[in-house]
């Protein structure tokens, strides 16, 4: 199916893209996930302090990210205090971190010179972590060479428009 043809397919609201940046498409929120991805920042006055955000715009990026899943809500309770809650990731907000380091490294190149104030490092051995893009059979793969195609979630729509001699369709002429 040609690019054009998917194009057409593809409805307001379907886009993964779009849907995903409704709840993480903020600068709170996106700051609120780099401190508990990279920091492990997870206390709302922590938060609150690090990142000098009001508590009111805290608070609402906070329930947000746990209504969407993103982060849980655990009690804690220091000793002679009243109960508090921190935001852990939870697994689909871990599965963010890529996008966060896709951001780093952009605004390490286009915003900062080259000159990037924090470096990531694998624990394991030290080397150096980047972001990128890799096929299920692991090579390394540019912008240019990739092709979007139809997927599960167009599948009905694109069979309908088949049918119905929609976009994909060559006329018999």
């Amino acid at each position: 199916m040609a690019t054009d043809d998917l194009k057409a397919l593809i409805r307001p609201g379907q886009c993964s893209i779009g849907r995903t940046l409704d709840f993480v498409g903020d600068r709170w929120s996106l700051l609120i996930l780099r401190e508990a991805s990279f920091y492990g920042v997870t206390r709302f006055e922590h938060l609150r302090t690090r990142l000098g955000i009001s508590k009111a715009v805290l608070t609402e990026r906070l329930d947000g990210l746990v209504a969407h899943g993103i982060l849980d809500r655990v009690p804690y309770q220091q000793p002679g205090e009243r109960a508090r809650h921190e935001y852990r990731l939870t697994p689909a907000g871990a599965d963010l971190f890529p996008v966060l380091v896709a951001l780093l490294e952009w605004g390490d190149k286009y915003r900062n010179e080259g000159l990037a104030p924090v470096s990531l490092s694998h624990k394991g051995c030290g080397a150096a972590v980047s972001g990128g893009l890799t096929c299920a059979s692991g090579h390394h793969v540019q912008q240019s060479e990739v092709q979007p195609e139809v997927g599960p979630g167009l599948m009905p729509e694109a069979e309908r428009l088949r049918a119905a001699g929609g976009p994909g369709q060559r006329s018999a002429a």
